[in-house]
C-alpha cells in the first residue's frame, strides 16, 4: 500500500511540475499539401526551372533563382528563413543529416492527414475515398478537453477533411472545401467570403477551394472566436505539382509562407496569444526527387516520396533552428507531441496505437 502511495504521489509530482513548466495554451497547425523537403531546404530547382514544366523560365530565374541555397530558399520562403529560422526547429534536412518522413506506406493525403492526427499509420486508411476515419483523432481529442471545448476548428481546401476528421463523431467545427460558414453573430467580413468562394476561381478542381479564401476564413475566424486550437490546411502546391507546372507551385509556396506569416503576426498582437501559442508546420508526404522524372508525383511507387518535413515555432520549443540529429522522426508522433505541449496525453486516451511524441520539439538537440 505505501509502495502504492508513493508511485500515486510521484506521478501527480510530475504532472503539476509538467503543467507548470510548459507555457503552451494555444496551437496552430498548418499542412501545404505536397510540398517537398527539397523546396523547403534548398529553394528552387535549376533542373526543374530549366526543363518543360517552367512555362517562363526568365521570369522564374528573375524571381526565385539564387546562387546558393541559403538565399534560394529564403527567396522562395522568407517567413519560413527568418523568423522561423532564428525563433523556431526545423526537420528533415537530409542534406544536413535531418530525417522526417511519413511512416504510413502509401505517401498519399488521406493517409498521410490520418497519421498526422492520430498518431496511427492505419494500413486501413489507403484511399482518397470520402471513406469516414474511424479512428479518434488528436483535434477531436482536444475540443473534450476542459478549456477547449468548441474551441477547436479547421480550415481546409480539400473537401475530404470532412471524414479524415469525423465531423459527424467529433461534433466540431471543420469547414472544408465549399461549405458555407453558419455560426451565430459573425461578422460581415466572415460572411462575405460565404458569398466570395463561390465567385472566386475553381480552377483547381469543382470540390476543392482555393487556399486564398481558406485562409481568410481561417484568419478571420481567429480574430472573431479565439480559437485555442486552430488547423489550416492549404492545397494548392500539390495539384499544381501535379500539374507539372513548377512556375506556379512556386508561387503557391511562396504564397503560403505570406500566409503563416500573417497568422504569426497576429499571434504576436493578441494578448491572449503572444507567448502562449505553438505554431506546427507540415505536409502529408513527399514527392519523387528526380526532377525531370517524378517530382510531379508521389505514393507507394514513387521513390522517396515517404521524405517529408515539419517546424516548429513557439514557447516550449527552444530556438535551435535546423536539427542536425540523425535519429528519424515520423509523422505519426505529430499527434502525441501537439497534445504534450499543451499538457495533454493523447496516446493514453485514442484507443489505438500512437506514435511517442518528439523529446526535441520541447527540450532542444
Amino acid at each position: 500500500m505505501k509502495k502504492i502511495i508513493l508511485l500515486l504521489a510521484l506521478a501527480l509530482a510530475f504532472n503539476g511540475s509538467f503543467a507548470q513548466q510548459h507555457k503552451t495554451q494555444n496551437v496552430v497547425i498548418v499542412t501545404i499539401d505536397g510540398l517537398r523537403w527539397q523546396e523547403v531546404f534548398r529553394g528552387a530547382d535549376s533542373a526543374i526551372i530549366n526543363s518543360n514544366d517552367t512555362r517562363d523560365k526568365d521570369d522564374v530565374r528573375k524571381k526565385y533563382w539564387k546562387a546558393t541555397a541559403q538565399d534560394r530558399r529564403k527567396t522562395l520562403m522568407p517567413f519560413f528563413w527568418s523568423v522561423l529560422e532564428k525563433q523556431g526547429q526545423f526537420y528533415g534536412n537530409r542534406d544536413i543529416g535531418s530525417k522526417d518522413e511519413v511512416a504510413n506506406p502509401y505517401h498519399f493525403s488521406y493517409p498521410g492527414y490520418n497519421e498526422i492526427f492520430t498518431g496511427f499509420p492505419d494500413k486501413r486508411m489507403n484511399t482518397n475515398d470520402p471513406i469516414t476515419n474511424p479512428n479518434m483523432n488528436l483535434l477531436e481529442f482536444l475540443n473534450k478537453q476542459k478549456g477547449f471545448e468548441n474551441k477547436v476548428a479547421t480550415f481546409a481546401s480539400w473537401e475530404r477533411f470532412t471524414q479524415i476528421l469525423n465531423a459527424p463523431r467529433s461534433g466540431m467545427l471543420i469547414n472544408a472545401g465549399f461549405m458555407p460558414l453558419a455560426i451565430p453573430g459573425m461578422n460581415d467580413r466572415l460572411k462575405h467570403l460565404n458569398e466570395l468562394q463561390f465567385e472566386a476561381p475553381r480552377y483547381i478542381s469543382d470540390s476543392t477551394r482555393i487556399d486564398f479564401i481558406t485562409f481568410e476564413f481561417a484568419k478571420n475566424y481567429m480574430m472573431q472566436y479565439k480559437p485555442r486550437a486552430l488547423y489550416l490546411s492549404f492545397d494548392e502546391p500539390d495539384d499544381l505539382a501535379h500539374a507539372g507546372n513548377y512556375q506556379f507551385y512556386l508561387d503557391r509556396i511562396q504564397q503560403e509562407d505570406g500566409f503563416i506569416k500573417q497568422i504569426w503576426d497576429y499571434i504576436q498582437t493578441d494578448p491572449m496569444y503572444k507567448n502562449k501559442t505553438t505554431l506546427i508546420i507540415t505536409c502529408d508526404h513527399g514527392r519523387g526527387d528526380v526532377p525531370l522524372k517524378n517530382w510531379h508525383d508521389h505514393g507507394a511507387e514513387t521513390p522517396n516520396s515517404e521524405q517529408t518535413w515539419f517546424a516548429v515555432l513557439g514557447p516550449d520549443s527552444p530556438a535551435t533552428g535546423e536539427m542536425t540529429s540523425t535519429v528519424t522522426t515520423y509523422h505519426k508522433q505529430l499527434a502525441q507531441t501537439i497534445a504534450n505541449l499543451l499538457g495533454f496525453d493523447f496516446k493514453a486516451a485514442a484507443g489505438h496505437e500512437v506514435g511517442d511524441a518528439i523529446g526535441s520539439v520541447t527540450r532542444g538537440k
